[in-house]
């Protein structure tokens, strides 16, 4: 009988061959993970070296030794020639780019656990992997101190490392129009510390949770903040009369659903004059210049699935015109391109005419 041969056999293979890196690829995270905590690639950007030379350097058995360089082999980011190892670009991306350690430590020390509860993160509509780190709580927020140092310490560079190079662009802007700004959910209070030192002559409050703002008011650098304490989610938020000010959200309305972003929107309206602005800041996820990047922020949206609220993610800039035309605000403003990471802001105000 004569065989008949498939169509698009190579197409089959590659498909196949990737649907198997995927399959393994939380296995090879971890490997580079020990590969990192053994110090093979630290060792290895000094100089290529045989085997034997890393099983001394990093004192680990030649089990441990051949089968990550395996793994590593496999995943282009080490290169054997000659029983010798050295590291590709890939694989030097670990060791001296910011964004790529960010990025690693980040999912290994705050999502990774949490992760094998999506399902029942996305079912439930709670950050379910949060509580393998502590108890039943909604929201990873009011409970960040509590989350082990390693873990902590991850969540802040890789909340820092993408907006805070946003700052000095985002104040020149405001600072033309505002004297006036509030900051709501201020984190760590990095914008308020660079407002107060390049612009003295502007007031900065910040608006955060009771247990953050305990935590960090008494910085040196934020002596001259304003802290004012807030719930934004509550049923009647204490916020002041915002006049002929500037409201500053970054980073800060991912952290919600859309029903709760309309109702923090609309709350805010009701407080503000038709002199305020309100400014949002973030990283939309199709308005990304790189694949890369596009792909990055995606993913990251499932941060928050399993470990943050269980509701919300990284949003299209699409979506999030939508919430502020519900919330009966008008887009003033647009700046794209914002910062290193192709960051947007949005200057919203109440009846306000669209510049072009």
């Amino acid at each position: 009988m004569k065989k008949v041969k498939r169509k698009n056999k190579t197409s089959v293979i590659n498909d196949l061959t990737e649907a198997q890196k995927f399959i393994f690829a939380p296995l090879a995270f971890q490997a580079v993970s020990a590969m990192l905590e053994f110090g093979i690639f630290d060792f290895l950007d000094k100089n290529p070296a045989s085997k034997e030379e890393i099983m001394r350097a990093v004192k680990a058995d030649e089990y441990t030794v051949t089968t990550l360089l395996q793994i590593a082999a496999a995943n282009n980011l080490v290169r054997e020639k000659d029983n010798m190892y050295s590291l590709t670009k890939k694989g030097l991306l670990f060791i001296y780019d910011d964004m790529t350690k960010a990025n690693f430590n980040f999912v290994k020390d705050v999502c990774y656990l949490g992760a094998s509860e999506m399902y029942s993160s996305f079912k439930e509509r709670a950050p379910k992997g949060l509580q393998k780190f502590v108890g039943n709580y909604k929201t990873i927020y009011p409970v960040l101190t509590l989350l082990p140092d390693k873990m902590l310490k991850s969540w802040y560079e890789f909340d820092h490392f993408y907006s805070d190079n946003c700052f000095d662009e985002i104040l020149e802007i405001i600072s033309k129009s505002f004297k006036n700004i509030y900051d709501i959910g201020g984190n760590t209070g990095k914008l308020e510390a660079l407002c107060l030192s390049k612009y003295p002559d502007i007031s900065v409050t910040m608006f955060d949770l009771p247990e953050n703002l305990e935590k960090i008011k008494t910085k040196k650098e934020l002596q001259k903040c304003n802290f004012h304490p807030i719930d934004v989610l509550s049923e009647n938020p204490d916020y002041p009369e915002f006049k002929d000010s500037a409201i500053i959200m970054s980073q800060f309305l991912d952290c919600f659903s859309k029903q709760d972003i309309v109702k923090i929107l609309k709350d805010l309206t009701q407080k503000a004059d038709d002199k305020t602005s309100i400014f949002i800041l973030e990283p939309y996820t199709d308005m990304q210049n790189f694949e890369g990047a596009e792909y990055s922020i995606v993913h990251s949206s499932l941060y928050f699935t399993c470990m943050a609220n269980g509701v919300s993610k990284f949003y299209t800039m699409k979506e999030m015109e939508e919430l502020i035309g519900r919330a009966g605000l008008t887009i003033k403003q647009c700046c794209n391109g914002i910062g290193a990471f192709d960051y947007t802001l949005l200057e919203c105000g109440k009846n306000a005419v669209v510049s072009g």
